[in-house]
């Protein structure tokens, strides 16, 4: 996946494989009460890691690659922000709960994170 990205700048290659990462991240931790929720929590458990392994083959690359630019404060940042732009139509399309205003609210308070963790 890395080569693929390779002659994308670090920024851009970092925040690709976040938000992959994110997708598996987003299911691991939260799709089991959609359709396990009648199972024994460590059969959830289980399949999440499962699950969150993938997050982690594309989590740790990118931030191997962020960092040779970016602070551990920006990938955070980064990552957060991420976060949010996966984890609001995960909740509306995925586990069909409605959006919310406060959302809106969310994204804008994590936007100004990104704004003074990148403004220097």
């Amino acid at each position: 996946m890395t080569s693929v990205l390779t002659g994308l700048p670090v920024l851009w290659q970092t925040v690709i494989l976040l938000a992959l990462s994110n997708v598996f991240m987003t299911f691991a931790w939260y799709s089991h009460l959609k359709h396990l929720n009648e199972k024994p929590w460590w059969i959830a458990a289980l399949l999440s890691w499962g699950i969150a392994l993938f997050e982690y083959l594309l989590q740790v690359p990118a931030n191997r690659i962020g960092n040779s630019e970016l602070s551990l404060a920006q990938l955070k940042i980064l990552q957060e922000a991420i976060t949010l732009v996966v984890f609001v139509p995960f909740v509306v399309f995925y586990m069909d709960q409605p959006l919310k205003l406060d959302y809106l609210w969310a994204a804008l308070c994590i936007l100004g994170a990104v704004y003074f963790v990148f403004r220097s």
